[in-house]
């Protein structure tokens, strides 16, 4: 097998291929690396092995791991950026008052602890 993926960047088909694999198993280098030779052995994206794989930029030999690398930090950020904004604000259930009250939260901020919380009979904070 000949490498050609230092003659040209990884193609759009390179990128989908790595959300992909990261949508599969929602993991980081090195690990994603496992499962995209995983589905490139088993042709389980597009039934592509790793000879279509590479004619699109995607190489898995120790020479193009750097490349390679880089694509899939630049795949997982532009994931976590889309997830960041998709996600609704979160719902926090705090005891008010002897009933569950539910107050929106937006996500990033800082909550501040009650002045005094009961964990299992425990007395905390007080």
């Amino acid at each position: 097998m000949e490498s050609r993926t230092h003659d040209f960047p990884a193609s759009a088909d390179a990128a989908e291929f790595v959300r992909f694999c990261y949508r599969r198993r929602r993991v980081g280098w090195p690990e994603l690396y496992d499962e995209m030779c995983a589905v490139a052995g088993r042709g389980l994206y597009r039934g592509w092995g790793s000879d279509e794989l590479n004619a699109e930029g995607i190489g898995f030999s120790l020479f193009e791991m750097p490349a390679l690398a880089a694509l899939v930090h630049r795949i997982i950020a532009e994931e976590h950026e889309k997830r960041s904004l998709l996600t609704p604000p979160s719902v926090v259930r705090a005891p008010v008052g002897g009933s569950l009250a539910a107050m929106s939260v937006e996500p990033g901020t800082e909550l501040q602890p009650a002045a005094a919380v009961s964990l299992a009979g425990a007395t905390v904070g007080a």
